[in-house]
C-alpha cells in the first residue's frame, strides 16, 4: 500500500502523510502519544474514512482481504462461534471445524463457544475480536490498540499469533500502540507519529 500526500482534518487537528509505503510482507509498528493521528491514518488505510485529499494505491488489495481491529470490538448478539465465523460467511467459506476450535481453544473460549459473545468480558471480547479477524487469512491487518485490555499471559499468545500468521501468510501487520517495547519485539519496522506527521 501507498499513501501519497494524505491529509485529513477535524477541527483544530489535521493529518498531513507526505509518503507511506507498506508493501512488503512484514510486522510493521505505529507508536505515538494520543491525539496524534494513528487511529486516523489507519482508518484511511483501511478504507473505514475517506482522505479530505491525497492518493492510496493499494496495490491489489480488495475489502475482502483487509481487516481492522479496534480497541472497542463490535460484538454481534449471538454465540462466541458464530462471532468467530462471521468474516467466513461473509466470504461465503465454509469453516473448517478443526481451525475453528484450535483458535477456541487456544484462548479458552472452546467450551463457551455457544455462550452469547457479548457477555464476555471486555478483554475477552478484545480477544474474541482478534481471532475473528485472523480466522479469513486476510493479507493487510491493521490492530489499533487492541490488546490493550488483555492480561500478560494473553498478550504473550497474541504475539506469537501474529508472527505465526504473518510468516504463514506473508501478510502485512500493522501494530498501534503506544508501547515501544511491546512493538520492538514484533515489528520489523517501527513508525513514530507527532501532530499528525510521520516523524521518523
Amino acid at each position: 500500500m501507498i499513501l501519497r500526500d494524505i491529509k485529513k482534518s477535524y477541527n483544530e487537528f489535521s493529518l498531513c502523510i507526505d509518503k507511506l509505503v507498506v508493501s512488503d510482507p512484514g510486522i510493521y509498528g505505529l507508536v505515538g502519544n494520543n491525539g496524534c493521528g494513528k487511529s486516523t491514518l489507519a482508518k484511511i488505510m483501511t478504507g473505514l474514512i475517506e482522505p479530505d485529499s491525497g492518493s492510496i494505491d493499494t496495490e491489489g488489495l480488495t475489502p475482502h482481504n483487509i481487516t481492522y481491529i479496534g480497541r472497542k470490538p463490535y460484538m454481534m448478539d449471538d454465540t462466541v462461534y458464530n462471532n468467530l465465523v462471521y468474516p467466513l460467511k461473509l466470504r461465503k467459506e465454509t469453516p473448517d471445524p478443526e481451525l475453528v476450535d484450535s483458535l477456541l481453544d487456544r484462548m479458552g473460549f472452546l467450551n463457551r463457544k455457544n455462550q452469547r459473545a457479548k457477555s464476555l468480558s471486555g478483554g475477552e471480547q478484545q480477544k474474541l475480536s482478534f481471532l475473528r479477524a485472523v480466522i479469513f487469512k486476510p493479507k493487510f491487518i491493521i490492530a489499533d490498540e487492541a490488546m490493550t485490555a488483555m492480561d500478560l499471559g494473553s498478550l504473550d499468545i497474541f504475539e506469537k499469533i501474529i508472527i505465526e500468521e504473518q510468516e504463514k501468510e506473508k501478510s502485512i501487520w500493522i501494530i498501534i500502540s503506544h508501547q515501544m517495547l511491546d512493538l520492538k519485539k514484533m515489528c520489523n519496522v517501527i513508525y513514530y507519529m507527532k501532530d499528525g506527521r510521520l516523524e521518523q
